[in-house]
């Protein structure tokens, strides 16, 4: 995340006072006993289950996986030994290594990880972060956390207390998503007594290089080095630091560095950027690593009546924007143009169609739509987020607004959003309350993987009914978004809000026919699909949507009560039915993918049907459906490229093996790697 506004380094008094500082910079890592001071953004929990800021610690620093990356960011064999897939990578077997430690001198075993892992999946845990683990793949894992199936039936088996057995739901090779933290294994007994706690220094144990010594939510952290670890072997596990200091981000990042207050830093402004080229000294200890982010605009999912549901208008918006001005600049040469989501050396940057600078065509498709010069064009709105938390964005976005105006004459309104609203715009579906426009967004691989090739440029497609006619979007979003249960199934099946709905058995009387007749034209439509989809979706050993309406019938003939009968209803009810699952989230049930199916636009069926084939498909052609979505998004108009950003840090010259995340929440992280000359 970039810094809080402040005054910048360019100034006179700001230039002097670095100026002087240059020579005080200490070698923090180079004292008897080496030590280091890392700036990251607040840290609230060190949970292994969760995605957030954590990871930059949980990952390979504090905590150790089967896999994990090493000094070089490459999937590396960890506490694993050898791993076997079989059944064209739909089955697994993993080894461990029998030497691997816990912190208090227990060995790591299989059961260690599948404790973990069935953390991450339980019902009991919410917050529990399935699509970010290993989880994501393992058969019936969803269906454990959410419908009710017992942990019996989840792909995992522990053989022996070295050798796990995964079924998987769809193939793919699993490498890269053991290294991520909700892969990482959880000791038992800690787990067990202190669910909630587990991951504190008061009952801490792990089995990474670092051991967590004292931690203060959003504050500071300290680490030191765990006597019990056992690397692998065959490589450089750890390095010489005895002791890590993290502090919180701090807003003068490149002043604390000169002051000696950290032992790296990220620069995070342009001005930071240009005093930093301007110095001599610190341009020597400067540092530029690739990031996996594309920053670009995203239609923003209103419902509301728009011009933007026009193809033509969206096309010429993506046309009309030149990134050179941008990019050199408001961003001062910290970025790359972007024409496609992808930067130089990204898998599919040589197999997607760019997105040009055209004014000429971009006028006559506007003309086309039937605004020529603009005319009859309403204000378009521009979400970005708040100065005070991303003023790069605001100048670019500022940027943006003039251009469109001058080339199209469109008139642009920019709208600073809050951090939580502004999440919503990024990550769920329809939002009720915004206008028809864009968002300023950053699109990112969360981690190493064929999943991650397609930079976000899906999001926008990731839930249900946020693209296609604008009737489509207004029906899910009144219907499946904004109430809690869609009114039309309401009057149909009985009010799931009224405590007496489905306490007899004549009450399920619509409830179950409706679920009948749209199991079978689920069923019939996968059979309409192509073979390659077919064999994604029709999982051997799965799960099927008669099994879970089966299950839900029996809650309601085993419930000794008239709230447990009302329960099993309403849980049958969300099955079948739609409803608002909160923050611009929608539960669609079986009827509305019925209705997807049917009226939804053939780029949603599109791009999940690549979504899902290149998970189970070879590299190359998971780059090619890769591109293919991609291209579809920029070719709608849904998604428009602007550039690409470079990580920009400091570094110590007594330190060296400091690494940048090119992933999700950048910043530092495998800190286990650094030494002190």
């Amino acid at each position: 995340m970039l810094s809080k506004r402040r005054i910048p380094l360019g100034s006179a008094v700001a230039a002097t006072m670095l100026a002087s500082s240059l020579a005080m910079i200490p070698a923090l890592a180079s004292a008897a006993s080496p030590s280091a001071v890392i700036p990251l953004p607040p840290i609230s929990s060190l949970d292994t289950s969760q995605w957030g800021n954590q990871i930059l610690l949980d990952q390979g620093t504090i905590m150790e996986g089967l896999t994990g990356y090493n000094a070089k960011n490459h999937v590396v064999l960890k506490i694993a030994s050898k791993i076997v897939s079989s059944h064209h990578e739909r089955d697994w077997t993993i080894y461990l290594r029998h030497n691997a430690r816990w912190s208090n001198g227990k060995p790591v075993t299989a059961q260690d990880f599948y404790d973990a892992w069935m953390y991450v999946a339980s019902p009991k845990n919410p917050p529990g972060a399935v699509w970010a683990s290993v989880m994501q793949y393992v058969l019936n894992s969803y269906a454990y956390k959410y419908s009710g199936i017992p942990a019996s039936q989840v792909g995992i088996k522990v053989v022996n207390p070295y050798e796990l057995h995964l079924t998987l739901s769809t193939p793919h090779n699993i490498t890269s998503l053991l290294a991520l933290t909700s892969s990482m294994p959880i000791y038992p007994p800690d787990l067990k007594a202190h669910p909630g706690t587990f991951w504190t220094p008061k009952y801490f144990v792990g089995d990474g290089p670092y051991l967590v010594k004292s931690f203060v939510p959003n504050g500071q952290i300290v680490l030191a080095r765990n006597p019990q670890y056992v690397g692998a072997s065959g490589q450089m596990n750890v390095g010489n630091i005895q002791s890590i200091t993290i502090e919180p981000t701090s807003s003068v990042p490149v002043e604390d560095f000169l002051a000696g207050k950290l032992s790296a830093a990220v620069i995070q402004t342009t001005s930071d950027y240009r005093y930093v080229q301007g110095n001599p000294k610190l341009k020597a200890d400067l540092h530029v690593a690739p990031t996996a982010n594309i920053n670009y605009l995203e239609w923003d999912k209103s419902p509301q009546p728009s011009p933007l549901y026009n193809v033509n208008v969206r096309r010429a918006v993506a046309l009309a924007i030149n990134r050179s001005p941008i990019v050199n600049s408001v961003l001062a040469g910290m970025a790359g143009s972007a024409n496609t989501f992808a930067y130089p050396g990204w898998p599919t940057a040589k197999l997607e169609r760019p997105v040009g600078y055209n004014v000429q065509e971009a006028r006559r498709l506007l003309a086309k739509a039937g605004y020529a010069n603009g005319k009859n064009l309403p204000t378009i709105y521009l979400y970005t987020e708040t100065q005070a938390n991303n003023p790069t964005w605001i100048n670019v976005a500022e940027a943006i607004a003039q251009e469109l105006k001058q080339n199209l004459n469109m008139t642009v309104k920019i709208e600073p959003t809050a951090q939580t609203q502004y999440g919503l715009l990024q990550y769920q579906g329809v939002i009720p309350g915004f206008k028809p426009g864009y968002l300023l967004n950053n699109g990112v691989a969360n981690w190493s993987g064929p999943s991650q090739l397609e930079l976000q440029s899906y999001q926008i497609d990731l839930f249900d009914g946020t693209i296609g006619t604008q009737h489509f979007v207004q029906h899910a979003a009144q219907n499946w978004y904004f109430p809690n249960y869609d009114p039309h199934l309401v009057k149909l099946l009985g009010n799931p809000a009224n405590a007496n709905s489905g306490i007899h058995w004549s009450q399920w009387g619509p409830l179950k026919t409706l679920a009948a007749k749209d199991i079978s034209a689920l069923n019939a439509w996968l059979a309409k699909q192509p073979a390659a989809y077919q064999r994604v979706l029709k999982v051997p050993g799965a799960v099927t949507n008669q099994e879970e309406w089966n299950n839900l019938v029996k809650d309601f003939h085993t419930a000794t009560s008239n709230a447990a009968r009302h329960q099993a209803f309403v849980a049958a009810w969300k099955f079948v039915g739609n409803g608002s699952a909160g923050n611009g989230d929608a539960s669609v049930g079986l009827n509305g993918q019925v209705y997807e199916h049917r009226y939804g636009p053939k780029a949603f069926y599109l791009t999940q049907m690549w979504l899902d084939e290149s998970r189970a498909v070879s590299p190359k052609k998971a780059d090619q459906l890769a591109a293919e979505l991609t291209n579809m998004m920029m070719n709608q108009g849904y998604v428009i490229p602007l550039y690409y950003s470079n990580q920009y840090s400091l570094v110590s010259p007594s330190l060296t093996g400091v690494q940048t995340n090119p992933y999700q929440y950048q910043n530092f992280y495998q800190l286990q790697y650094m030494r002190a000359k």
